[in-house]
């Protein structure tokens, strides 16, 4: 089976990310992946790694203006023409927004990806409705669509996985301290995602100093990067690190980029924190997860679907407090069996909800059933 993936940025966020690690646990004889995707940037290294077909589908120009959406439709039909795909899939809400008028014109089969909580127009919807099957990446998610009024039953929730094997308990090597420069005794407290508003970047600093100003001890790692290019995203991130460098924070928060060795980076935290404003799954959530890793997260959105549970496997706390996160923190920091009993239950939830190798199973199914023409139904979550 064929099937073509649409992607609209160059570079690889939990979206791409979830997909592509879905993708490598599926047999060729299954499917057989052709990607639309920008010519250049970490995803399309990626894609060339995994010597996956990629036709180059340029959404924004250099100075991150978008392109015409009928120029980009016209690219999407004359691909479909071309390769004749069983099932389309496009791996954003935006890429499914775009697509819709396409796939409907054409009767093709497709799947659009609802990853993002977003406000949408009835022109939006009414887009969106073209997919034959609406995945949505948590409950948090498909209801969300359906109150807005989305296309009701097509909607169905599709959890993202995550690799066990490579994100697993596993010792600390210190490798962290020492490219830092830090004493092992320092203890690590981490966030990871893109720099921005919306996942809570500023409530993180903000809970960090509360923390730097009880605990000499405690320094606190950002991993990720701003990728909007617009100015009130430049003055965010430009805040950001000013109060990094004031007071008690001086030398004690790391801004680390974007790194490709998250799976070990998470093994050397003592606490990861997550303070998202809005989180429809946070994939690493889901790693951290994995890890047996104590976390801290607002509750917001699907975060607490994963963990769920009889025992609790996660401190949730109200969003858009910075005070209660740094509670949190604190009280893991301080009681061991607590960071004990938190990183074990929430390994054993990844292993039983989130494992990529039934994330992948499903996601077959899914395109065997589209390709069949079948449209919405219950969810299997």
């Amino acid at each position: 089976m064929r099937v073509l993936v649409l992607c609209e940025y160059p570079s690889l966020n939990g979206g791409e990310h979830s997909l592509l690690e879905a993708a490598r646990h599926i047999a060729p004889e299954q499917v057989s992946w052709l990607f639309a995707a920008p010519p250049a940037g970490p995803l399309a290294q990626r894609l060339q790694q995994a010597g996956w077909l990629h036709e180059p589908l340029i959404c924004t120009d250099a100075m991150g203006r978008r392109t015409p959406r009928d120029t980009l439709r016209r690219r999407l039909a004359a691909l479909i023409r071309h390769y004749r795909p069983q099932v389309v899939h496009a791996n954003s809400v935006s890429m499914a927004r775009l697509a819709g008028p396409v796939v409907r014109d054409l009767d093709q089969p497709s799947i659009g990806h609802l990853r993002d909580i977003l406000r949408l127009s009835a022109g939006a919807l009414h887009d969106l409705a073209a997919h034959r099957r609406l995945l949505a990446v948590s409950v948090a998610t498909r209801d969300w669509y359906r109150a807005q009024g989305g296309p009701g039953a097509r909607i169905v929730v599709a959890y993202n996985g995550v690799d066990l094997e490579r994100f697993a308990p596993r010792a600390p090597t210190g490798y962290l301290h020492t490219e830092l420069g830090l004493d092992r005794r320092v203890r690590l407290v981490g966030t990871i995602g893109q720099l921005g508003l919306r996942k809570g970047t500023d409530l993180y600093v903000a809970a960090a100093r509360q923390l730097a100003e009880r605990d000499p001890a405690v320094h606190f790692l950002i991993v990720g990067q701003r990728y909007s290019r617009k100015d009130e995203s430049r003055a965010y991130e430009q805040r950001l690190r000013a109060q990094a460098e004031d007071g008690v924070l001086r030398g004690r928060v790391h801004f680390l980029g974007v790194r490709t060795d998250v799976d070990r980076l998470l093994v050397e935290l003592t606490v990861y924190v997550h303070a998202a404003r809005q989180e429809p799954l946070g994939r690493v959530l889901l790693e951290a997860a994995a890890t047996g890793l104590p976390v801290v997260a607002t509750d917001v959105g699907g975060t607490r679907e994963i963990f769920a549970g009889a025992q609790p496997s996660a401190l949730l706390v109200p969003p858009d407090s910075s005070a209660q996160l740094a509670q949190g923190v604190e009280r893991i920091l301080n009681e061991a069996a607590l960071r004990h009993e938190l990183g074990h239950a929430a390994r054993r939830r990844a292993a039983a909800v989130f494992d990529v190798r039934q994330a992948a199973t499903r996601l077959v199914e899914h395109y065997v059933e589209i390709a069949r023409g079948a449209h919405g139904r219950g969810d299997r979550t």
